[in-house]
């Protein structure tokens, strides 16, 4: 007997499954299906969206049979279904959610999209149905090992800047994947920023997306992966992150450019999560088709999960860190020649150098700080403890995020190279490095 799990590549949705039901008289009635999940070895879940003849009919013949295609080998296979249930909540239901908004968001079909319950299906068998084969592609590497190497990558690491770095090489590196981004979370204000990236021509450190917008967004939103594995309609995250960005009255989140392929034919965003808070989205893509599979997703959860233990567990590292007594400041030295403008408006603590905009938000106003203070007392050097007691920022949740609000500043200063520099100088010390006379202009 062939083994549901065997076939799962069959249910990826590239090639949509066909359902044929039949009413309490034995008319018959066929369908595509938006959705197939597997559940388990002996369940799939089908989305329920309208209330249509297929509908009516497994409410009044609860038995049906299901086509499903392998997009790579062009095999064949019929599923008998048993209708049990439809569950309207938990897990089940919201995964799919998230997996329908994904694909509505991916083809600028934001609210036509709505899934009203995932019915639920025991497998009473699987037949292959005889026909030609396509030969499958010989296997890509083995995950276990690319997993085993990618968490001793991470585990080795001490910072917090050292396992950003660590995850995204390990993706090139041990899985084999060229484009690859991670993004941290803001939950306050419901967007996401771009810490790290490989394999585009921009960096984009500092971009920002919104939840819900494209992949990055709802696996953001919805706290479960999401995995498309066929272009549709030529969406990209860049136009998702210019959509949300042109939305806003100033849109200075479109002044950084989102890293991503222009024409990304299979992306899988994953969640890291710790302890139930949300702390960011691991993102990879491909030109090219059903790139990623199931397997690939569950083994990129479990590297989110390892690189999520290891970004709370060097924060609360951090947070003993910071109390240790920070040493004597050494008066900043004497700059001379043309002075740089540096503005800030207070509104949304953004900040721009030279006319040029460089960041915003905790970030900005992290900034704004240490810029202040070195203006006022000619300090450079500066602890993390300091700026989580310090009055002049009073921002929520600062303590369990500053690392990463300097790690994101950090590089973006590195990035704009315009003479002002962040150098860690020991465990929860950094000293601010500025090449010449700042004009600071408070707006």
């Amino acid at each position: 007997m062939i083994q549901l799990e065997s076939i799962r590549g069959c249910l990826e949705g590239s090639i949509p499954a066909v359902l044929a039901t039949a009413s309490a008289d034995g008319t018959p009635n066929v369908t595509y299906v938006s959705q197939m999940h597997y559940v388990d070895p002996r369940h799939v879940a089908l989305s329920f969206q309208f209330f249509n003849k297929t509908r009516e009919n497994i409410l009044a013949n609860p038995r049906s049979t299901a086509l499903v295609i392998d997009p790579i080998s062009g095999e064949s296979f019929h599923i008998e279904l048993l209708y049990l249930r439809t569950e309207t909540e938990g897990a089940l239901f919201q995964h799919m959610k998230a997996k329908l908004a994904g694909i509505a968001s991916h083809s600028g079909m934001v609210g036509v999209f709505r899934l009203q319950g995932a019915d639920v299906y025991r497998v009473l068998g699987v037949e292959r149905i005889p026909g030609p084969v396509l030969p499958n592609p010989q296997a890509r590497r083995n995950l276990l090992n690319a997993m085993r190497s990618a968490s001793a990558r991470i585990a080795a690491c001490v910072d917090l800047d050292g396992a950003v770095d660590a995850a995204v090489e390990a993706l090139a590196s041990d899985f084999g994947i060229e484009h690859a981004m991670l993004l941290f979370a803001e939950e306050a204000c419901g967007r996401l920023y771009t810490v790290a990236s490989r394999g585009y021509p921009v960096t984009g450190v500092g971009s920002e997306i919104a939840f819900g917008d494209g992949v990055i967004g709802v696996a953001a939103q919805y706290r479960t992966p999401i995995r498309i594995n066929h272009m549709t309609m030529e969406y990209s995250y860049g136009r998702a992150a210019l959509d949300g960005a042109c939305a806003h009255p100033w849109p200075l989140e479109a002044q950084i450019p989102f890293p991503g392929l222009p024409e990304p034919h299979s992306q899988l965003a994953v969640p890291v999560l710790a302890h139930g808070r949300l702390l960011g989205v691991l993102c990879v893509e491909s030109p090219q088709d059903l790139r990623f599979t199931y397997d690939d997703e569950d083994a990129l959860v479990a590297l989110a999960t390892q690189l999520g233990s290891a970004i709370h567990a060097l924060q609360q590292q951090a947070l003993v860190e910071s109390a240790v007594t920070e040493r004597e400041a050494q008066p900043a030295p004497a700059l001379v020649g043309q002075a740089l403008e540096v503005r800030h408006y207070a509104a949304n603590n953004s900040v721009f150098i030279g006319g040029d905009y460089l960041i915003k938000g905790v970030a900005g106003a992290i900034l704004w700080c240490l810029l202040q203070t070195r203006a006022t007392t000619g300090r450079e050097d500066f602890s993390n403890r300091e700026l989580r007691v310090s009055p002049d920022l009073r921002l929520p949740e600062l303590s369990d995020n500053l690392e990463a609000r300097l790690i994101l500043l950090q590089r973006r200063l590195d990035e704009r190279n315009a003479g002002i520099r962040l150098r860690k100088t020991g465990r929860g010390l950094f000293r601010l490095e500025v090449d010449m006379p700042l004009e600071l202009r408070d707006l």
